[in-house]
Order: structure tokens, then sequence, then C-alpha cells
């Protein structure tokens, strides 16, 4: 199997909704790479942000036991440089100048789609390690450091753990032939027990989430009875 990034950004995710958090935003950050803990109530989060060092918080605004406004006041009082992500059911822009200007870095209104929410924690941080801005490559490649895929106009797409394998393996191989079989051998657990025609539905949803993310077309090429090739697109 390919290797996987061990230093995960570390997230501290306090939802009261035991359902959403243990069932939608828990797996599905895990699946984009992060190493999250969830927390039900803000003196769980307290206790979590003091016993784990977290990269970021993203928390609820209602909570059954604080108001998520002072929480996030109050986190970033105690943790100047941590990033902090708040989650409403309320689209109010007054709610969101407020809840910027109580200490968050972000404001998300649910249900916020995972992907959005993992994008946006990326952006995140980006923005706290201070990256010095770079010209985009003229090309389609995999951002290993944020586990992103990235236009040849600089357009990021925030990756799955399995999508990340597979970007990988395109972007080791820009221009050449990937086989199917070394696409099974990056993704699954056990090569003998995987249905090789996963790959193309994996590859399915990849274009389409490109697509609908950068309005351009991923040029992934199928190569019939043997894999795929990521064309190497330059432009001048």
């Amino acid at each position: 199997m390919a290797a996987v990034v061990d230093d995960s950004p570390r997230i501290v995710l306090l939802e009261d909704d035991a359902e959403l958090r243990e069932e939608i935003l828990l797996p599905g950050l895990t699946g984009y790479g992060f190493a999250v803990v969830g927390v039900g109530t803000a003196a769980a989060m307290y206790e979590a942000l003091r016993t784990n060092a977290a990269d970021v918080a993203v928390l609820d605004v209602g909570l059954p036991d604080a108001d998520g406004f002072s929480v996030a006041q109050a986190v970033r009082a105690l943790l100047p440089g941590i990033g902090i992500v708040m989650l409403t059911g309320h689209g109010e822009t007054s709610d969101q100048v407020r809840g910027l200007s109580h200490g968050a870095d972000a404001y998300l209104v649910k249900p916020a789609q995972v992907e959005l929410l993992a994008a946006t924690i990326r952006s995140l941080l980006r923005r706290l390690r201070g990256r010095i801005a770079t010209v985009p490559e003229a090309r389609w490649h995999y951002d290993a450091n944020d586990w992103c895929l990235v236009s040849p106009t600089g357009r990021t797409v925030a990756l799955s753990k399995t999508e990340q394998r597979i970007m990988a393996c395109f972007s080791s191989a820009l221009g050449e032939l990937v086989t199917r079989e070394k696409l099974v051998a990056a993704v699954a657990e056990n090569v003998h027990d995987y249905d090789p025609h996963r790959i193309e539905s994996l590859i399915h949803r990849l274009r389409r989430k490109v697509l609908r993310q950068c309005g351009e077309s991923l040029p992934l090429m199928a190569v019939h009875g043997k894999g795929y090739v990521l064309e190497d697109e330059r432009r001048d």
C-alpha cells in the first residue's frame, strides 16, 4: 500500500449532535486525512485541548452547556495560534460577523458538506503555517503537503485518503500509463479481495469532483484494458 503521511493535522471537533458528530463529521474528516478528536460539550473541548496538541478547533455555535461565541473567544485567548472554524445553523450576516469578531477564522453554515469543511481547514492551515505563495505549476499535480490536487491555474481540490493514494500514483508518473493493478495495490487493504472495477467508480467520482470544484476537466485518459494516463498538459 502507498505510504500515507503520518503527521496528520490535529483537529478537535465540538458538536453536540452525537449522530452528526459520530456518523458524519468524524469519519468524514478522518477520511480526508485529519487526526480528529470529537467531543459533545464545551467542558470536554477544554479538556481535549488541554491534553491534546491541536492545530484547529471546529465548534458548533449552539451548545448545551455554553455559548459557542464565548467558547471561541476563550479558545482564542488560551491558544492564540490555533485555528478556529465555527459551525452554525444560522446564516445571518450578523452571526457570521459576531463569530469572526470573537476569534473564529472561518464560519460555515450547517449542514456543511464534509469536503467543504475539509477544504476550509486545509486553507486555514496554510494561512497558519504562513506559507509563501508560489507561482502555480503549469500542470496538474498532487500536493503531498496539503493532500490536495492542484490544477494548472492553481485551484485546489481536497482529497480523501483513497483519492490521495490514487493521485500520488498519477502525479509520480505524469504522462505515463498507470496500470489498474498499481492503482489497486495503492488503495486496497487486500488486493486479492478487491474488485478492480471499483477503480473505475473511484476515477469517475474523482473526475466529477474536480470538474465541480475547479471548473476544469481532469485530463485523465483511460487506456482500455490497461489503466489510465494523467496527461502532462503544460501551459506556458
